[in-house]
């Protein structure tokens, strides 16, 4: 195993073990329910968005390593982001899983992930909590039905 490897590796098993932003937000919050079949994981997202920005987001749920450090990673990459710079960050991650070179100047700990697209049955177990992200935006904006508020 590469010193990259190892160092993605304690990054993820950091955020599994220790998340960051789990939990849940008072009302007025969105509230985004979604699962993985495949593996058994499950998320619910809840983000504050005001004014077009992301001021809170927390999750609770359970599911694999991938899955829980993904969305602890997320939740503290969009805090603070316009929706569209969250939708924007979304987009990024994907292009991540598709195996593209891409960079989170930002929130650099989501490139641990990048190791993640070669294992395709667990692309779903990373993206997960991204597209929470996604509908929970989009249903702000008024683009999408059937979430909880």
């Amino acid at each position: 195993m590469s010193q990259l490897d190892d160092l993605y590796r304690r990054v993820i098993m950091d955020h599994y073990k220790t998340p960051r932003n789990r939990g849940e937000l008072d009302e007025g919050s969105v509230t985004v329910n979604l699962n993985n079949p495949t593996c058994g994981d499950r998320i619910s997202l809840q983000l504050q968005i005001e004014d077009g920005i992301v001021r809170n987001a927390r999750f609770t749920g359970e599911g694999c390593s991938i899955s829980m450090s993904s969305a602890s990673m997320m939740t503290d990459a969009v805090k603070g982001k316009t929706a569209e710079e969250a939708i924007q960050l979304a987009d990024k991650f994907s292009s991540l899983m598709k195996g593209e070179a891409v960079e989170f100047d930002e929130y650099e700990d989501i490139e641990a992930l990048s190791g993640v697209n070669k294992f395709p049955a667990r692309i779903k177990c990373a993206t997960l909590a991204w597209n929470a992200l996604r509908k929970g935006v989009e249903h702000q904006h008024g683009k999408h039905e059937g979430i909880e508020q």
